[in-house]
């Protein structure tokens, strides 16, 4: 065989793989595609509590920290600190919003760089990402450790101007066709608690939920549509929580995944670490570590779902930071590079409880204040000032008072007990690598999501959003806000011997007599009402 013809076979596998490059784009053969999304917001988690809580672990890898690719910017329409509904709005929606407001636009947008609202959008509806992905087929979950209601949720899952109207927030979401709702909050779904005397408990059974309260309930369930409520309003910090009676973050993260990738159309899944932010509005290191790694469990079972299924989609990113936590304080100023790690770590290891769980431990009169601060939160030493300041804190409030005091024993500083404006951590894992990375706005991680899951928020806004009033009249029809019981108005079309009645925060209709089921809600933002486009049609 001569030199030439052994050269033959070598350029031909040269040509072969450079034919088979330039018609298929590196990676396309293998490439997957992206089916489903989970978002998960570990709500005021600042990076100085995400530090802490690696150092208390011993200082391994959390689950976020290979998915870290960039910052995110978190102010708000008109303010430079965010409030969580807006900060929620703005990932679910790609608006930013005003503090308080809920899926809707702002009045006012004057921050530098945003484009004023144009006049009559004021407090309109847009549509969330959860919705997009429901009018696309796909299956839908919210998980959280707050009550359902609550600010982040209702974000994802509510229209409405004031983030405090529990009553309507509740319902929305209850009527939204949500196929996994897990969290606290069941004392606001019964009539004796709410202004309309709705019964949400029996409505939700009656829509198709398996409605479950414990977490063995939970775990059984073999439903596509679960409803669980594991507390009549937030559920426990992870370090106080009973296992026997709460389910962790984690294991109701799990189970919204199992029940949700049953969808062959894919799923979109937000979870919360609520209480982070709650403990840090309390200066509580113990309850922002507690459920910082409660959180981080819950990143991981869903990395581990999507390495797995390789069509998912894993972001992680909190929603604004939260009392400016530091691993030192004032009293390092002169010897931070002298002090060992355990001169701010073992003060916390002492701590069983967080400063919600040891009120539980007080009795009554708080006669046993210095066993309870001994056994649970490994403080000694409290001084008489720190003791009668445990005393007269009102209920409700002692992580507030003992908080700062096991902070100062352990060097960890705090500048406020409200929300921060810096910017915060992205965390994103992708089956195809198309990471956002650099600073972005709050706002491109709806707009990441939306194109991930080939989704469309400008159309779904239309279908879902449309005013009811300038629409139906321009079909001819009258146009009545029934108002006869001023906690469930009914806005009623009347069109020849046609009428329309369609309930406030529901998604269903009744024309003729005969009640439909819609794929949207009549939602009223205070001044406005909305209808689904399908909800003109029913007027043939």
């Amino acid at each position: 065989m001569t030199k030439t013809m052994k050269r033959v076979p070598a350029i031909l596998i040269v040509l072969l793989l450079l034919f088979s490059i330039s018609v298929f784009p590196a990676g396309a053969a293998t490439a997957p595609a992206v089916k489903n999304v989970i978002l998960l917001i570990p709500d005021g988690m600042s990076v100085g509590g995400t530090t802490l809580a690696r150092w208390y672990k011993g200082g391994t890898p959390l689950a976020l920290d290979e998915m870290a690719c960039g910052l995110v910017r978190t102010y708000s329409s008109d303010a430079a600190i965010a409030d969580s509904a807006p900060a929620g709005t703005a990932y679910a929606t790609g608006f930013k919003s005003h503090t308080g407001y809920l899926g809707v636009l702002p009045d006012v947008a004057d921050m530098p760089g945003l484009q004023p609202i144009p006049k009559g959008d004021e407090r309109k509806p847009v549509a969330t990402i959860l919705e997009a992905a429901k009018l696309a087929g796909k299956a839908t979950g919210l998980v959280v450790t707050c009550e359902i209601p609550h600010a982040t949720p209702a974000a994802f899952s509510s229209h409405y101007p004031n983030r405090n109207n529990y009553d309507d927030i509740l319902e929305q979401q209850v009527y939204s066709g949500i196929d996994v709702v897990l969290g606290g909050g069941s004392q606001f779904l019964e009539p004796g608690a709410r202004k309309d005397k709705e019964d949400l408990i029996k409505a939700i059974k009656d829509l198709g939920y398996d409605y479950v309260t414990t977490p063995e309930a939970l775990y059984k369930s073999t439903s596509s549509k679960i409803w669980g409520m594991f507390a009549p309003k937030d559920l426990s910090y992870d370090f106080d929580r009973d296992p026997a009676k709460q389910p962790g973050l984690a294991e109701m993260t799990s189970k919204a995944i199992e029940v949700l990738s049953k969808d062959k159309d894919g799923f979109f899944l937000m979870v919360e670490g609520s209480k982070i932010d709650w403990a840090a509005h309390a200066n509580d290191p113990v309850g922002v570590i507690s459920d910082i790694l409660a959180f981080d469990n819950a990143v991981k079972a869903a990395l581990d779902f999507a390495k797995k299924d390789k069509h998912t989609v894993v972001i992680a990113v909190t929603d604004h930071g939260n009392g400016g936590i530091t691993i030192g304080d004032r009293e390092t100023s002169n010897n931070y590079d002298k002090l060992p790690l355990s001169a701010f770590i073992d003060p916390l290891k002492k701590a069983k409880l967080t400063g919600e769980g040891i009120e539980k431990k007080l009795n009554a009169d708080r006669s046993n204040i210095k066993e309870v601060m001994a056994n649970y939160y490994g403080i000694t030493d409290l001084t008489e000032a720190e003791i009668k300041a445990i005393k007269e804190t009102k209920p409700g409030k002692l992580n507030y008072v003992v908080g700062p005091m096991i902070s100062k024993r352990a060097h960890i500083g705090w500048t406020t007990n409200g929300h921060t404006g810096e910017d915060v951590v992205l965390y994103v894992y992708s089956p195809i690598n198309d990471r956002p990375t650099g600073v972005i706005e709050n706002t491109e991680i709806a707009r990441y999501m939306e194109k991930a899951l080939g989704l469309n928020l400008q159309e779904t806004t239309k279908k879902l959003f449309v005013p009811a009033r300038t629409a139906f009249e321009a079909r001819g029809a009258r146009v009545i806000w029934d108002n006869s019981d001023p906690h469930n108005p009914v806005v009623v079309v009347i069109r020849g011997n046609d009428k329309l009645r369609l309930p406030v925060n529901k998604n269903l209709a009744e024309i003729n007599g005969k009640l439909v089921k819609m794929n949207g809600l009549t939602v009223y933002n205070g001044v406005t009402t909305f209808v689904p486009e399908e909800a003109l049609d029913l007027l043939n």
